[in-house]
This record gives C-alpha cells, structure tokens and sequence, in this order.
C-alpha cells in the first residue's frame, strides 16, 4: 500500500459509524479525486468530493464521473449556479444521511441543489421543512418555491394561507418582492380576507417597487405599466362610491374616463359602458370564516390571565445537546384556550461544577420556538434570548397568543441552540384542569420523556 493511502493517526479506530467516517473524509479532504468551484465571483469555494459516493447517490454525478464522457480534466468543475453553504450541506447528506436545515433560505438553496443532481430523499425533506415553517412572512416565497420544483401540495398550502390570512400576508414586505406572476395569482382567488380597497392599496405600493426593480420613475403611468394585466384584475365595482372616489379614482393610475365611467356604474350598475381595460365584476370577494380578528386584538390588549398546564413530573434523565436539537411536544385539548408560550428549563450544572465559585450564576440562552396545526403549518413563533440562571426554568413566550380548538392535535417545538446539559422529565399523558383538559401524546423524545414543563394559556372571555 502507497504512503499515501495510510494514516499514522489510525483515525478509522475510533469512529464507529460509517456515516462517521465517511464524513471525516469529506471534512478532511483524504483521498479525494475531485473538486468544484462552486458559487458566483463574489462567493466562491473550492469543495473537494469524492467520485465514487457522489455517484452511488446522485445520477447526475454518475454520469458526469462514469458516463459516455466523463469528467477527466484535473481543473475543478465549476457549478456557478448554487452557493457554498447549499454545496456543502448537498455533499454533508450524500456522505452521512444528515442534514442541518435551519432556516427558508437556506432550505430553498439546498433544495435546488437537490432537484439540480436528482436527489429526490433530500427533495423530499426539504419540502417538509418548509411545509412546517409556513406563515404569512414566506408563504409568497414559499409559493414561488413550490411552483418552481412542482410541489402541488405545497402551492395548495400556500394558497390556503393566503386566502385565509390575507391582510398579514399583503403587510409584510416580502408581499412586495414577489414576482408578478405570484400576484396575478393572488388576485384570481375568489376568496381573499381582506377588502378590495386593501388589496388596491397594496398593489400600489408592489408597483412603487417593482419600478424601482426595472429602474423606471416612480409615476402612476410606469405604475399602471408594471402592473400590467393585474391592474384589470382589481374589482373596482365591489368598492362604495366614497372609497373608490378617495382611493382609486384619486391614486392617478386611471384616466378621467375610465374614473367617470366606475363611479357612474359603482352608483348605478349599467348607467354607462366599461373600457375594456376595467374588471366588470360585480361580485365581492368571498371571506374565510375565522375567529374574528377585533376578538383576538381584544383579547391580547386586555390584561392576560394566564393559566399553567404542568405536564413534567420528576426530572428523569439528562439531554445532552452537542449542536442543534428539536424537542416537541404533542396534545389536543377539550375546550377552546389560547396558547401563551410554555416552561421550559435551563442547562443544569453537575455538581463539582457548581462548587467553583468564581463560575458564572447564569448564562446566554438561545431558544427557537413555535406552535404547529396538524398540517404542519406553524401558527405562531418566538426567538428568545436573554441572560438566565442555570437549574432552572424560563418562560418563553409566543410573539402572539392563538386559539386552539378541541379534538385536534397540536404541536410545540422548542429547538435548542446552545451546546450543553437539559434536564428531561416524565410527561404525564392526560392533566385535568377546572374547564379544559390536556392530552399529551406518545410524539415526547424517548420513553415518556420531554423537555417541556408546563404550557401556558388562557381562556377566552
């Protein structure tokens, strides 16, 4: 055997799994036969692979190795269409089976990257962490994602959210950095909450972006230009004759005739001909029914009775977080609550630790947590970070309170950030409480056990 092909440190001896050792020489770079530069001129890396795993789990990479014309030259192979990070986390599941998805963007990196070298297992996971982190702030981008890679069940998550949470989704800025495509869908739902002069406001401020996008003035002109056919979509005749005459008729995107001819049929339906520019629909835009929104805002401005579920008996065993670890905790509910947020516990010190007493009485928690419906769709969500004591407990509580109905199954998760001890407790399958009961399910970490305390709710008034 050639110099080469040994090691002196015997690093084989102690890893056991051969995902561990395979990952070694990802990391190490041993033995590797080729590399690619990856990533555009201002972001690129040279990453060093390893032909025969690259082919045994991509037909792309096989071919590329292994085909009719394979890929001999020693220069690396460029691949400028994908970044570093999604490169390296591609190659970090094709040798080990692992991968750490974090966030949206990065998901959607790796997922093309993942469609691009026909790798449909991580496909497939990349699509169900998006399925669980939907909300109003993405669903757009996640949308667009969807149509993208041909996901129909995504789209139709993604479309359901927007009809039913319509007015959070046009409010937040990613509304505005969708392509018009994504808008042209929007405006063909029949049903949408929110209303149409909302959703005319809205357009507005999409346009003012999107000329600064194709670097055009900011004018009702380039702005009815941009909008193009969505413009026509706009069902001005929904609208009462004080709200189109302050709104639309005001906004300069409509021409004297075409404002004369609206508020003429607005008042008077078929008084006057329409252009054909102008939408002729009559009809109001359906309404998902959902618990009222001033009952919700009423209920969070108010002072907030909260109530505590304690689900942890006796402290059982100990987790010990080395990276990043999901914790969730399943239940359903026989009456309807609002959720706050939950108990959890801080890192837990052993004991010769503690006897030091220039040690620090507490640390820096980093908590990620959210609340998801049985769809997987998340329904609220909170980063926490503050300065905590160790051995003991925190409040993390939710950026907003939501109702939860009985006979449905519910999900907390609380993602640790922090490398250290956490204790894990006995979860007690059902609590009974004056007017609602908790039922917890088998989904706890391992026999029985569970990081989360208590949860915190509310009853609605």
């Amino acid at each position: 055997m050639s110099e080469a092909g040994t090691s002196s440190s015997d690093w084989q001896t102690g890893l056991n799994c051969l995902s561990h050792r395979a990952n070694h020489i990802l990391n190490s770079g041993q033995w590797s036969d080729c590399s690619f530069l990856v990533g555009n001129e201002n972001n690129q890396k040279t990453i060093h692979g390893h032909r025969l795993i690259l082919a045994m789990s991509s037909p792309v990479f096989e071919t590329m190795f292994y085909g009719g014309l394979p890929e001999k030259s020693e220069k690396p192979i460029e691949i400028l269409d994908v970044q570093p990070e999604a490169f390296r986390a591609l190659l970090q599941y094709i040798y080990t089976d692992e991968i750490n998805l974090k966030s949206f963007d990065q998901v959607c990196e790796i997922c093309y990257a993942a469609k691009k070298y026909m790798i449909p297992a991580l496909v497939k996971q990349c699509t169900e962490f998006i399925w669980g982190d939907l909300y109003p702030g993405n669903v757009c981008r996640a949308y667009e994602f969807a149509l993208l890679f041909e996901e129909p069940r995504l789209i139709g998550k993604c479309l359901q959210i927007i009809e039913k949470r319509t007015d959070e989704v046009l409010k937040d800025p990613s509304f505005e950095e969708m392509g018009l495509s994504t808008l042209r869908t929007i405006l063909k739902q029949e049903t949408l909450n929110v209303s149409e002069l909302v959703l005319w406001d809205a357009l507005l401020n999409w346009a003012v972006q999107e000329c600064g996008r194709q670097s055009l003035e900011v004018n009702p002109e380039n702005q009815r230009k941009v909008l193009g056919e969505c413009f026509g979509m706009v069902r001005f005749l929904t609208l009462k004759p004080s709200e189109f005459a302050n709104g639309p008729a005001m906004s300069g995107l409509l021409t004297k005739e075409e404002s004369y001819s609206l508020l003429m049929n607005i008042s008077s339906p078929g008084v006057a001909p329409l252009p054909s520019t102008i939408c002729k629909t009559c009809k109001s835009r359906q309404k998902v029914l959902t618990p009222p929104r001033n009952v919700e805002s009423n209920y969070m401005e108010r002072p907030k009775v909260r109530q505590w579920c304690e689900c942890a008996g006796e402290m059982a065993d100990v987790l010990l977080n080395e990276q990043l670890v999901d914790c969730s905790l399943s239940f359903s509910v026989s009456s309807n609550i609002y959720i706050h947020g939950m108990h959890v516990p801080t890192q837990i010190l052993s004991e010769n630790v503690q006897e030091h007493l220039t040690f620090p009485v507490n640390y820096s928690e980093l908590i990620y947590a959210f609340l998801q419906d049985s769809d997987g769709c998340r329904l609220t969500y909170t980063h926490f970070t503050a300065r905590v004591p160790w051995n003991s407990s925190v409040e993390v509580i939710f950026n907003r309170p939501v109702m939860i109905t009985p006979n449905k199954t519910y999900k907390i998760v609380v993602v640790l950030n922090k490398v250290g001890r956490y204790p894990l407790f006995h979860i007690s399958p059902q609590v009974n409480l004056d007017s609602v009961t908790f039922t917890f399910g088998r989904e706890r970490m391992r026999d029985g056990l569970g990081l989360i305390r208590a949860i915190i709710f509310g009853y609605p008034s």
